[in-house]
């Protein structure tokens, strides 16, 4: 049960990280569940000791968890942003 629980928040994430960044139109849900679950990996382990925030699939609904993603999947966009264009946007 917190596999797909962990799914559809990475999902949630992912689909307001591309808004963000403005990539909506280029993703479908399967990519803006990749984006939120990896970005939520990256977040916190770039952010997880500053913020404090823990895994999608244990502390889903934790609010410092879902920031630590939510800015893990901007800066996972960024980077993605970075190689394709050559800017960030």
């Amino acid at each position: 049960m917190t596999w797909i629980i962990a799914i559809v928040m990475g999902g949630i994430i992912g689909w307001l990280a591309s808004i963000v960044m403005r990539t909506d139109a280029q993703q479908g849900i399967f990519l803006n569940i990749i984006v939120g679950c990896l970005g939520s990996i990256l977040g916190r382990f770039l952010f997880g000791t500053f913020l404090g925030g823990g895994h999608l699939r244990g502390n889903a609904f934790d609010p410092m968890t879902l920031l630590t993603a939510f800015i893990g999947a901007i800066v996972l966009l960024g980077i993605v942003n970075l190689v394709r264009r050559g800017k960030v946007r």
